[in-house]
């Protein structure tokens, strides 16, 4: 009796902090982005995976970083370099929903970082970009939260 009590203690306790984790952010493994670095999509106009000794915790998740100046940069100013909508799919957040996404389809638009879900869906979302950030901005907010 008492095993089951505590196995029923530690399930309640597994889901409420799987609760508690939930983020408007996309988070694989606990880390924003896949654990590539936010700030390198802007200054090295490239992918650049993170390392796990420069993390930063911003808004339930870990942001990893290749080296301690963009850690010192994103810490400064996490909404400057933060994906937007999370880091989900811009297209699927200009349809009305969250989606997962793929790193290699990030852009940079207007000093912004976006993602989308694959290759395919970012090609998409590109022939009418405007419009579909637009619509996404206006999505986001009652999305953001859901899970």
């Amino acid at each position: 009796m008492k095993k089951t009590i505590t196995t029923a203690i530690l399930a309640v306790g597994l889901l409420m902090g799987a609760k508690a984790q939930k983020s408007s952010i996309y988070i694989v493994d606990g880390k924003a982005i896949k654990g590539y670095d936010p700030v390198a999509f802007f200054t090295e106009s490239t992918a650049v995976m993170g390392k796990d000794s420069l993390r930063y915790l911003w808004q339930g998740a870990s942001w990893c970083f290749a080296n301690r100046t963009d850690l010192e940069r994103f810490t400064s100013n996490p909404e400057k370099y933060a994906p937007q909508y999370g880091g989900y799919c811009a297209y699927g957040t200009a349809q009305g929903h969250k989606a997962p996404t793929q790193v290699d389809t990030w852009s940079v638009i207007d000093g912004k970082l976006y993602f989308n879900y694959n290759l395919k869906i970012k090609e998409a979302w590109s022939k009418d970009r405007a419009a579909m950030i637009q619509k996404a901005d206006q999505n986001w907010p009652a999305l953001k939260d859901k899970e």
